[in-house]
């Protein structure tokens, strides 16, 4: 966890340092300091509302897996995941398993898929939202919105199918060493085809359009306190929402970090450049949004993350590592 952490904290030091020296250090320096005190904790407010209406779908899949927990427990448990955002894809969220396994001791290969269900509905939720906003808004990248809609659809077909899972575990038991994992690939297979059942994906799709659009607001209101009326709504939400599924497009980036930050700022910067902006100007702005919305959103949800760890730790003890077994 702390080598994953490092990795990402660090990535995160070189991609803010470059856009620093990119925007000009003194220029950002002055749309920081004229930020409003009252913005960042409402964006921050906003980010919290999306983690409590998420946690809703967290909850139900664990229904839906039968893994009984209290719901303090199961709270901890979830805020922990966040700690892992800054992790390729936000898979370290997977961390999560193990907390589970500690207080009920159910197998990681059993709850794992639900991150990946997690991260599936967000992702279906994040190109509604971008659909909302307005796909012309930049034509040129039309064509990764469908082309992520067809993966999805593909992948709740995938996740659906136990012919699939069975040529999966086939392959498996032909490769040497890796054979005895057959047992939990099929058993996280049986747990996704309950998780992504269809009838299981709208409602928990439709709470991640409502609390991604939150954070969506939440970029919104920094946009337009540092440029005041600079920003329509239905834009942002396109803008945020859009920079989000390129981060989850080259899934290799921890957290987006670098891939989603250049998304967010080109559309911030081409806004300003439309309505006058000098190109030096409309840099240094566009820098210190992308900054604070990052800041509000997925560094503030590292912190939450690491403050529930640590909460977890103090009330069940340390997390061990995966015994051999696992």
């Amino acid at each position: 966890m702390g080598r994953r952490l490092f990795a990402g904290v660090l990535c995160g030091v070189l991609v803010y340092a470059g856009m620093a020296v990119w925007a000009d250090l003194r220029g950002l320096g002055g749309v920081l300091r004229s930020l409003p005190l009252w913005v960042l904790p409402a964006a921050c407010g906003l980010s919290l509302s999306n983690y409590a209406l998420r946690f809703l779908k967290w909850q139900r899949y664990l229904q839906l897996l039968g893994i009984r927990l209290e719901r303090s427990a199961s709270a901890l448990i979830y805020l922990s995941g966040l700690s892992m955002s800054v992790t390729p894809g936000k898979m370290g969220e997977v961390f999560k398993s193990w907390l589970i396994r500690k207080v009920t001791g159910t197998p990681i290969h059993t709850s794992a898929p639900i991150v990946v269900a997690e991260r599936y509905t967000d992702l279906l939720g994040y190109l509604i939202l971008v659909a909302l906003g307005g796909i012309r808004t930049l034509p040129e990248y039309a064509w990764m919105f469908w082309a992520m809609l067809l993966l999805c659809l593909l992948g709740l077909f995938l996740a659906g199918s136990e012919g699939f899972s069975r040529l999966v575990a086939g392959i498996f038991k032909r490769l040497p060493y890796v054979w005895r994992l057959v047992p939990r690939i099929q058993g996280s297979f049986a747990s996704t085809r309950v998780l992504l059942a269809p009838r299981e994906v709208v409602l928990p799709t439709l709470i991640s359009v409502v609390g991604w659009g939150a954070e969506c607001s939440g970029f919104w209101l920094i946009a337009n306190a540092v440029v005041p009326d600079s920003t329509p709504y239905l834009y942002a939400v396109f803008a945020y929402a859009f920079s989000a599924v390129a981060g989850a497009v080259l899934i290799v980036f921890p957290g987006g970090l670098g891939v989603t930050e250049f998304s967010l700022g080109r559309a911030v910067r081409l806004k300003l450049s439309a309505m006058g902006y000098a190109e030096e100007a409309a840099r240094q702005l566009a820098a210190g949004i992308t900054i604070l919305a990052r800041l509000c959103t997925l560094w503030f949800a590292v912190l939450v993350g690491l403050a529930a760890t640590a909460a977890f730790t103090r009330r069940h003890g340390a997390v061990e590592e995966s015994a051999p077994a696992d």
